[in-house]
């Protein structure tokens, strides 16, 4: 039985919406005016603002090894001076890899993760919403004055090093483990950057894809064994990096999303390229 409740969403014809943006150009009142800039609001954007469960998948690839990285959270839409805003926030992520390799990422690293709001583009075609975020590149366990364009440091002392995830150590904290005999903690700065396009579902959600240009540095180890920087890059068919938001209540936090997990969706997909 279903455990959540989505937000019932019909979707809006083109004719509607261009009902809605005509502005009457006579001259009229002050009051008069800022009705008429109210009702130039785009219906999509007023219909689809609200809080949404977030999952995405990531698939990357380096020379030696491939991985998912499967991200848990909340996307917020809502209606900012006539057009529609996101805002991300984070709270658990696991990895799959095709490697006997189990790596880590507590919740309290990824929950750092907190990228700017920032305006969307929306379309409609035929009553079907389209959104576009684009990227706002974030440090994690890095300050950085410019995100966008900032090079991450290597130096742990560099004062630029953040512990986001409060734990006493570099940057934030992965734990690896390849053996019993071969484990230890990884501590890392991130320039997060993502974008996703998705299109609106009959039943209210958003589906499409993720593309991903984050970039990675390992700034200390509890093993030498694990200082060996990779290079990683987004596997090219986007397919396989889906993004899926879910409306929901505006009371859910990250216990609940994870309580519900597996009602909302799919299974974390295997590395099978």
């Amino acid at each position: 039985m279903t455990r959540y409740r989505r937000r019932s969403r019909a979707l809006v014809p083109l004719a509607t919406a261009a009902a809605v943006l005509v502005v009457g150009c006579g001259s009229g009142s002050e009051g008069e005016g800022e009705a008429d800039a109210a009702s130039a609001v785009d219906p999509a954007a007023e219909r689809l603002s609200g809080r949404y469960a977030h999952y995405d998948v990531v698939a990357y690839e380096s020379t030696d090894m491939k991985t998912h990285i499967v991200s848990f959270g909340f996307t917020d839409l809502a209606v900012v001076d006539g057009g529609l805003q996101a805002t991300e926030s984070f709270c658990h992520a696991d990895h799959r890899s095709d490697q006997p390799i189990e790596v880590e990422m507590p919740d309290a690293a990824t929950q750092a993760i907190i990228p700017e709001s920032t305006p969307v583009t929306l379309t409609t075609v035929d009553g079907r919403a389209h959104i576009s975020r684009p990227a706002t590149p974030t440090g994690i366990g890095v300050d950085l004055e410019d995100p966008a364009n900032d090079p991450l440091p290597t130096d742990p002392n560099d004062p630029r090093i953040a512990d986001d995830d409060n734990d006493g150590n570099p940057g934030v904290t992965t734990r690896i483990r390849v053996t019993e005999d071969l484990q230890g903690e990884l501590y890392i700065a991130r320039r997060e950057i993502f974008a996703y396009d998705v299109d609106e579902q009959a039943d209210g959600s958003l589906v499409g894809v993720v593309t991903d240009d984050s970039e990675q540095l390992i700034i200390g180890a509890t093993n030498d064994a694990f200082l060996t920087q990779a290079e990683w890059v987004q596997h090219p068919d986007l397919t396989r990096s889906p993004i899926i938001l879910i409306p929901v209540d505006q009371d859910w936090d990250c216990e609940r999303l994870m309580a519900e997990r597996d009602d909302l969706f799919p299974p974390t997909p295997e590395v099978d390229w």
